[in-house]
């Protein structure tokens, strides 16, 4: 019997010794934002789309990816889907990494042309955030002004003040689900839910589309307004704006069907260029499509929010010599 009892014992250690050293080793992220835990260390992102529900979010929490462009522009807007695919997303957790979830940033069908256009849609800014969501890409972002009130719209009211900054006016309630999405406390979510680096502690992350002309010639100011974390061209309505419409497709071979750079004609070369630099000398992040074929030229020339596929992501992470898991 006494035999018995210390094999008994034994075999209960051994079966608890692999799942101890297992919790050991399991990742244990600095930030709920993963895209800015990775931008903070120097590592370049990236990112794949999403669109649906609970069941594509509970997927989608094994991706590739560091984040999700959650596709709501020109696909359909629908809130009460996000929210699903926020739930789905939570249900998939953790990452590999060890984080609840990727980070999902969203495209919106608000258009960043003016002041008072932005401010009149500002409600749809902030019912976004409160699904839980970690970002927004506001898309035709032609104006400082405009630019200023989406920044604004995302803040709370007791949020530290800043130069060039109005007030925040999210309101008290917006933390509900939102909070639960992160796995932190309603009274956590209002300190964390701040444009970053404008706040160091912050957890969202504010993005430009300079996707046209007119967005081009002041890309200089618009992503020098506080709260903005990363900007892109948006090659295609920048190629509509600049070229006008080409015959044939308007894609060509790159990732997620964008085209390779050395592929534009040189109009919208100089426009990735000035965008590019503008990113550079306002201390943001530039965001553009990649492929396998290109992405260590890319980073090397400035790219950290990357448009790939596996592929590519693979690639550049080995490249950058990334740690974090994947």
């Amino acid at each position: 019997m006494r035999n018995l009892g210390v094999l008994t014992a034994t075999v209960t250690m051994l079966s608890v010794l692999p799942m101890a050293a297992q919790t050991a080793e399991t990742p244990k992220p600095k930030r709920i934002n993963k895209a800015i835990e990775l931008l903070e260390q120097g590592q370049p992102v990236y990112y794949t789309g999403g669109r649906g529900g609970f069941e594509e979010g509970k997927k989608l929490n094994q991706t590739y990816a560091d984040y999700i462009n959650y596709e709501m522009e020109h696909g359909v807007f629908d809130l009460t889907q996000l929210r699903e695919f926020m739930r789905g997303l939570v249900a998939g957790g953790p990452t590999k990494s060890g984080h609840r979830t990727p980070a999902v940033i969203v495209t919106l069908p608000v258009l960043g042309l003016d002041a008072a256009s932005m401010l009149a849609n500002s409600w749809v800014v902030q019912q976004t955030l409160a699904t839980g969501v970690h970002g927004i890409l506001l898309c035709h972002a032609r104006s400082p002004e405009a630019v200023r009130v989406f920044v604004e719209s995302v803040r709370y009211p007791f949020a530290e003040r800043v130069a060039g900054l109005g007030e925040g006016w999210r309101g008290s309630g917006s933390q509900g689900y939102a909070s639960q999405m992160w796995g932190i406390s309603p009274n956590e979510y209002v300190k964390k839910a701040d444009p970053w680096p404008l706040n160091k502690n912050g957890e969202i992350l504010l993005g430009l589309k300079i996707e046209d002309k007119i967005a081009l010639g002041n890309s200089e100011k618009t992503t020098k307004v506080p709260g903005v974390g990363f900007a892109e061209w948006g090659p295609g309505d920048m190629g509509w704006s600049l070229v006008g419409l080409v015959e044939g497709p308007p894609r060509g071979r790159g990732a997620q069907g964008e085209r390779r750079p050395q592929e534009f004609p040189p109009i919208m070369l100089e426009a990735r260029r000035r965008v590019l630099n503008a990113t550079k000398a306002a201390k943001v992040f530039f965001l553009n499509a990649v492929a396998e074929a290109d992405v260590e030229e890319q980073i090397k020339e400035g790219v950290m929010v990357c448009a790939g596929g596996p592929a590519a992501a693979e690639k550049g992470r080995k490249f950058t010599k990334r740690t974090m898991p994947y």
